[in-house]
């Protein structure tokens, strides 16, 4: 079992950000990634386009270069994994932590390949890996994905898309436009006003002009295996079906912090305690950084303004070692 000044549980944007930021004072760390480097840009679509502009996703001041003034996933992922590897940070991939305990003043990270001894735990695990679920019968049938990829896999096939959020208008756009027939059942009133402003007008355009169908005010019911039943306003709907995308949102794993006593708020956005100086919990060594930080508020923090956290966090690990 090895020992480090520091255990980063994430391998993200800002888990490299936190790693860079230990590599540069020379405290010693592993970060811990699941999956292949930053698994959660390698699990967006494959088309898929960032809000925030190619500067505001650097970290640690290294220059982003993108074709566009707002890049795309593999964009980002070559931008990632080289600095991953021309910096040679130690992190450890396809490597699942499983548990975290915290005796005295060390904690004990045991993954599915090794255990960790540190004394200082960094938790930046982001919020892609739980579905928000719609809880109708039928969602955990093979057509049901509350994941999206490639709009190929749609072509010629009679499409519902749940959801007005980026992902779901994304989605929607890139299948109608590979000849899938799109129907779009959002639950408010109209499509989300958070939606990337250059994207909004294009739904709405398809809208109107009858490309896509959509249902405003509408929920589902449930999901057979050829149909989707919905509920709108002027009572049950049983449209015809091949396909769900069920791109209602996601929300971060609290296991581990439960695990290790970080306390959260008592309302219904469960934000977890943590110091916004240092980004240290209430459990002393602990520290959250990224989205994590926002509990079920995931819109709340980006890459752009979450990598501080980096520099903030390994400023306030220094500043205790002294």
């Amino acid at each position: 079992m090895r020992y480090f000044d520091i255990v980063i549980i994430g391998g993200g944007p800002i888990g490299i950000a936190c790693g860079l930021e230990a590599q540069k004072k020379g405290l010693s760390y592993v970060i811990i990634e699941k999956g292949p480097i930053v698994n959660s840009v390698y699990n967006y679509p494959v088309n898929m386009q960032f809000f925030s502009s190619s500067e505001k996703l650097e970290i640690d001041e290294i220059p982003f270069i993108s074709k566009e003034a707002k890049p795309r996933r593999s964009e980002a992922l070559e931008y990632y994994r080289r600095i991953a590897t021309s910096n040679k940070l130690n992190i450890h991939l396809f490597e699942k932590v499983t548990s975290v305990s915290k005796t005295a003043n060390e904690f004990t990270v045991v993954s599915d390949k090794n255990s960790y001894k540190s004394a200082n735990l960094i938790i930046a695990t982001g919020f892609y890996d739980i579905p928000n679920t719609l809880n109708v019968p039928g969602e955990n049938l093979s057509k049901v994905s509350h994941y999206y990829n490639d709009p190929h896999f749609y072509a010629g096939q009679k499409l519902a898309v749940i959801g007005a959020s980026n992902s779901s208008v994304d989605a929607a756009l890139e299948c109608y436009r590979k000849g899938a027939e799109v129907t779009m059942v959002i639950r408010g009133a109209e499509v989300g006003q958070r939606v990337k402003y250059w994207v909004r007008p294009d739904i709405i355009n398809r809208i109107e002009e009858g490309s896509i169908k959509v249902y405003y005010n509408t929920t589902v019911k449930e999901i057979t295996k050829d149909t989707i039943v919905i509920n709108k306003k002027e009572g049950v709907e049983t449209l015809q079906n091949d396909f769900v995308l069920a791109l209602t949102g996601y929300k971060p794993n609290f296991t581990l912090l439960d695990e290790i006593g970080v306390s959260f708020s008592k309302d219904e956005k469960k934000i977890p305690t943590y110091n916004d100086k240092t980004m240290e919990t209430n459990v002393k060594g602990v520290y959250l950084a990224g989205v994590i930080c926002g509990g079920m508020e995931t819109h709340k923090w980006f890459i752009e303004n979450s990598r501080i956290h980096a520099k903030m966090i390994i400023a306030n690990v220094l500043k205790q070692s002294v």
